[in-house]
Formats: C-alpha cells, sequence, structure tokens
C-alpha cells in the first residue's frame, strides 16, 4: 500500500482507502488478534472493532509511519486493552482448532505429520503468556524485525529479544526439544 497522509481527504477518497486498508490487511489482524484472544468469534468481534477505530482515526492519519505499522498499533492497544477488561478476566476462554491447509503437491503422509506438528506448536504458542506470545508472533509468524516489535509494543529492543529468547526456550521445553 502506498504511503499517504490522510489528512484533508474528502470522505469518498477516506472511504476508498480504508476499503483498501482492510482488503490489504483484513486477514492479517484477525490473526494477530487471535494470536492474544486464542478465540475465533472474540478475534472476528476484535477485528471489527479494530476497523471501526480505524476508520474513526484515518481522517487523523499523519503519514509518518506506514500504514501497517499505524494499523497494528491500533490492533495491539486494542487486544491489551481487552486483556485488561473486566470481561476477559471474568470469561473463560477455550482453545479452538485453528484451520489447517494443505497443499496438493504434498504426500499424504507429510501432510498429517506436518499439521499435526504446526498443531502442536501453535498450541504451545498459544500456551505462552502473552508477553512471550507477543512477540514471538510478531516476529516469526508477522516476520516483523526486532525494531519494529520494540516500536509497536513500546518495550526496549533488548527486552523484545530476551522475551523471544526465553519464549523459544519454553517452546522447546514444551514441545521437547533440545
Amino acid at each position: 500500500m502506498n504511503e499517504i497522509a490522510a489528512e484533508g481527504l474528502q470522505t469518498s477518497d477516506i472511504d476508498i482507502l480504508f476499503d483498501q486498508i482492510m482488503t490489504d490487511y483484513g486477514h492479517d489482524i484477525l490473526q494477530l488478534t487471535y494470536s492474544y484472544v486464542v478465540n475465533t468469534a472474540l478475534a472476528e468481534d476484535l477485528t471489527q472493532e479494530i476497523f471501526v477505530k480505524c476508520y474513526h482515526s484515518l481522517p487523523k492519519f499523519e503519514g509518518r509511519s506506514s500504514v501497517k505499522t499505524w494499523l497494528w498499533r491500533i490492533a495491539i492497544n486494542h487486544c491489551k486493552d481487552y486483556l485488561k477488561s473486566w470481561h476477559h478476566r471474568k470469561v473463560l476462554l477455550t482453545y479452538e482448532k485453528v484451520p489447517e491447509a494443505v497443499s496438493s503437491y504434498d504426500t499424504v503422509e507429510r501432510a498429517v505429520i506436518r499439521s499435526e506438528e504446526d498443531k502442536n506448536l501453535i498450541k504451545a504458542v498459544l500456551e505462552l503468556p502473552v508477553k512471550y506470545r507477543e512477540p514471538i508472533y510478531l516476529h516469526y509468524f508477522e516476520e516483523l524485525s526486532i525494531k519494529e516489535i520494540a516500536m509497536l509494543t513500546g518495550i526496549k529492543n533488548n527486552t523484545v529479544k530476551t522475551r523471544i529468547r526465553r519464549a523459544t526456550a519454553m517452546l522447546k521445553d514444551s514441545l521437547g526439544g533440545s
């Protein structure tokens, strides 16, 4: 997506820009939100709320960062606010299966093994405390740099590195790796 400043745009231009943002980042924001709440229906609701916030904030977007970075910041803050909320602390969330995709060139055996390994890894990542799950997800699943994660989460680069290292160690322990 081209980097732009939304200040001074007409309502129709903002609507077009917003549609493009939803098209470009909708699925990614849903996945990010799911990584926080581990519940598909709740992730969908939070994603909708995030895009409502985005739409209302779009006229104030100045273009000092990329649209993606700006949107991710909104999403991360919204998810953290939800996790701190009374509703989250009083409602028990359950794990759900994450849909699997099998490419046509894989053999059945490889697909089954990979699917099982992926399920185990996803389950292990989702069982991490949020402060470790967040940098692992952003680094390995969204392929963000340490610097980008630090900027998005508001924590120092070294703290991000430490959390990724500790989360990796926790994952190795829970998955039985050495």
